[in-house]
């Protein structure tokens, strides 16, 4: 439903807020399909200086809902969660995330191509394709190395268990954390003082940082075809129905 990501245009800025709390903001296709053209719509706009992304309640996403995934799972390039990391890894303007809470699989690798994120203290970040079956995606197999080193990156893709904002501080993935009822005022502040910029040079200044834009999308498209072909296979079937029937999975 459109309503389960809303935009709001405030001033320069354009607010797209991830609104299903009752499912802790866990994405469908739909939901993909319109941040993606917010996203783009964003980009497009000759008013908009900068997009804030959020989440709604308690969480910023808890990722995939798994109920819709697997009954409408990713079979290309073309599919609506490929299309929004497109939209997402080419954004010309600046993109700042507030994280409220939990920010599970690709809750936690989208931030890896936004340029600025501030995240609650009680945040919680997770990994959790290895214990699905799965693989990396969005590029995560190759960005998260980089900002923390491998053996730390091994740690949260090959044990896929949750970190704290602390962690995610130190290993470079947000720039800050504070306590809840303080984010909103923190991040306003910052996209404030981003608005205020010379809005080509900021742009420029962007794109000369994301020159490696054409190897991410490569890895990307590498990921994908990987998470495809294991969704396929026996190792999600067994971990996706232990998750439904709430037991540990068993592979063999």
């Amino acid at each position: 439903m459109s309503h389960d990501v809303i935009k709001e245009s405030n001033d320069r800025v354009v607010t797209i807020t991830i609104s299903r709390p009752k499912k802790k903001n866990a994405l469908t296709l739909n939901m993909y399909t319109k941040l993606t053209e917010f996203i783009n719509d964003a980009c497009s706009s000759s008013e908009v200086r900068v997009i804030h992304l959020r989440g709604s309640g308690d969480s910023f996403t808890a990722g995939n809902d798994l109920n819709d995934f697997m009954q409408n799972p990713p079979n290309d390039e073309n599919s609506p969660v490929f299309q929004f990391m497109k939209s997402l890894l080419s954004a010309e303007k600046p993109i700042v995330a507030e994280v409220n809470g939990l920010a599970i699989g690709i809750g936690t690798t989208l931030l890896l191509h936004c340029d600025l994120v501030y995240s609650s203290v009680n945040a919680r970040f997770q990994l959790p394709f290895i214990n699905l079956g799965l693989v990396p995606e969005f590029a995560s197999s190759l960005m998260l190395p980089l900002l923390s080193g491998y053996q730390r990156a091994a740690e949260i893709l090959m044990i896929g268990d949750q970190f704290d904002a602390k962690t995610a501080k130190e290993i470079g993935l947000i720039n800050n954390y504070f306590p809840p009822d303080k984010l909103s005022n923190e991040v306003n502040e910052v996209i404030e003082s981003l608005a205020s910029k010379p809005p080509i040079a900021l742009r420029e200044t962007k794109r000369l940082m994301k020159s490696n834009n054409a190897l991410i999308s490569k890895v990307i498209e590498s990921e994908g075809k990987v998470f495809r072909n294991q969704l396929l296979g026996p190792e999600v079937k067994e971990a996706i129905t232990a998750f439904f029937e709430k037991r540990k999975p068993k592979f063999n």
